[in-house]
């Protein structure tokens, strides 16, 4: 009868539970290390609980257990799609424009608004069917600077809440329906 030593099944065990720690420290460290970009803040939460924006460099955090969430600096275009409204002589038109925002505040703009690109297009886009409701139909036409400044007036507020400047709200096109642009011609 021959036996067989143990050793050689020992060590393989050993061997694998070295590689193991290893793999899961190097996982660790990489998951560690956050690099932020110069134009962009990240709002840092551990276990679901905010801790502090990250700043632009390298970071170090607490692995497995955190999520970074990233907000861009830069002034970003917000499309606001194609609105149908009624203006003050019943007339109804079609309106789209471009909102340019950007973060001034990744704290709140974290933390007192789900999404803040959403939020902000949809409250132009209710703004700038209010705006043209109150104005006649000559006016939505010839008056896009003065519709301009009153979407960008009332977007300031709320979005001051959310961390959110508005830098400038541009109207790309005004049309009336098919029928009164017949009529016009």
């Amino acid at each position: 009868m021959v036996l067989i030593p143990l050793q050689g099944a020992g060590s393989t065990i050993v061997l694998l539970l070295v590689v193991i720690v290893l793999v899961l420290a190097i996982a660790a460290l990489a998951s560690s290390v956050q690099i932020v970009n110069a134009y962009e803040k990240r709002a840092y939460t551990r276990f679901g609980k905010y801790q502090k924006l990250l700043d632009p460099g390298v970071n170090f955090v607490t692995p497995f257990v955190s999520k970074t969430y990233t907000f861009d600096m830069r002034t970003e275009t917000l499309d606001v799609p194609r609105q149908e409204a009624i203006t003050r002589d019943n007339s109804p038109v079609t309106a789209d424009a471009v909102v340019y925002i950007k973060v001034m505040d990744a704290k709140k703009a974290f933390l007192e608004v789900d999404d803040y690109k959403r939020a902000v297009s949809n409250l132009a886009q209710t703004t700038l069917r209010a705006v043209i409701g109150d104005m006649e139909l000559d006016d939505t036409l010839n008056k896009r600077q003065e519709i301009n400044a009153r979407i960008r007036k009332e977007l300031d507020e709320p979005t001051d809440e959310w961390g959110v400047r508005v830098e400038s709200v541009e109207v790309r096109e005004v049309n009336p329906s098919q029928d009164v642009q017949q009529a016009m011609e």
